[in-house]
């Protein structure tokens, strides 16, 4: 056990998936070892980021760390580094090359006279929670697992965040690195995470919510104050977030297991569906209503359906003005295709 990690290191935590599937264990043991074998890197092995208990062995050893972390955990970035901030561990996003998409950097090509510069479509300026309340001033790299079985990716892509140079022969010198492996008991777990950097504390959540999940701080923010009160596979409070700051890592659908879509303007187009091909996404209010009264009619209690608050938030949402998207669905509408 170790009571703090000098500042002048680097943390590296590998974060464990749920399931025993030896190729992914292979991969993480893998990443640890190398890990180990680089100069000023401290590797600590935990359960899966988002199944750790509160007070429990490993996120507290986490919580003693001091300086900059690298985290590796099968959920996406996004998620990891706000399931680290709920937790008390901190920090600035680092910026994370491996498994980036280049064409997810180009933005939309929109004709001349359909530039977002008119002063009726600027969004108004919001304060996030984290404009008011900064991180600590260290940064966190979130690795994704999920993107590439090799180990050297992962390895290179920690080298770069350490501007440690690329080694010809590719032999790590064994230089007293230490590995520490927490063997916690955990169980699989569902609840909401808060993206703080996209929450204006608006409060639809807590609105929303009626198994009181949600609660505020001494400050009045929005937390999720009541976790494991969360209804198991229910995402429904992610899809009346006006900010898409709720992020549930393990649902399928990537928007909500935190995949960065940075809003409407990140939104991934499929062209097949923009052509005609069917989609089930449907109206997000009526969805989430419908999943919340199903819970509701779980537990015993009556479903309650479309609320006051639920219209008005869709009344919001038809009233929005147009994004990139919208604008770049009417330039295909006046195209001869």
């Amino acid at each position: 056990m170790i009571s703090a990690v000098k500042p002048t290191t680097c943390t590296l935590v590998v974060s464990k998936g749920q399931s025993r599937n030896p190729a992914k264990r292979g991969l993480e043991s893998a990443i640890a070892q190398a890990a180990g074998q680089l100069d000023g890197v401290e590797v600590i092995m935990v359960p899966h980021l988002y199944d750790l208990p509160k007070g429990g062995e490993s996120l507290e050893l986490l919580q003693k760390i001091e300086g900059d972390l690298i985290v590796c955990s099968w959920i996406f970035s996004r998620a990891a580094h706000w399931v680290l901030d709920r937790n008390g561990i901190g920090g600035a996003t680092g910026e994370v090359e491996l498994g980036a998409d280049e064409d997810d950097e180009e933005e939309l090509s929109l004709p001349d006279s359909e530039s977002s510069d008119s002063a009726g479509d600027e969004p108004e300026a919001v304060d996030r929670v984290t404009d008011l309340y900064p991180r600590p001033d260290r940064t966190i790299h979130c690795l994704d697992l999920k993107v590439s079985e090799s180990v050297d990716d992962f390895i290179g892509e920690i080298k770069r965040i350490l501007n440690i140079a690329a080694e010809p022969d590719q032999s790590l010198p064994i230089v007293g690195g230490k590995i520490v492996e927490v063997d916690e008991t955990t169980s699989r777990r569902w609840y909401p995470v808060i993206d703080f950097s996209r929450c204006t504390n608006c409060m639809e959540c807590i609105d929303f919510c009626l198994f009181g999940v949600y609660g505020v701080d001494g400050v009045e923010n929005i937390l999720v104050e009541q976790p494991d009160n969360c209804r198991k596979g229910c995402p429904a409070c992610s899809r009346v977030c006006p900010e898409n700051a709720i992020i549930f890592p393990q649902h399928k659908a990537p928007a909500i297991a935190g995949a960065e879509t940075e809003g409407d303007e990140g939104f991934k187009i499929d062209l097949s569906q923009l052509f005609g091909a069917p989609t089930d996404k449907g109206d997000p209010i009526a969805t989430a209503a419908r999943e919340r009264d199903e819970q509701l009619l779980l537990t015993g209690r009556e479903a309650v359906g479309i609320d006051d608050n639920l219209k008005k938030r869709q009344a919001a949402l038809s009233e929005k003005p147009k994004d990139n998207l919208d604008r770049l669905i009417d330039s295909l509408d006046e195209l001869d295709l």
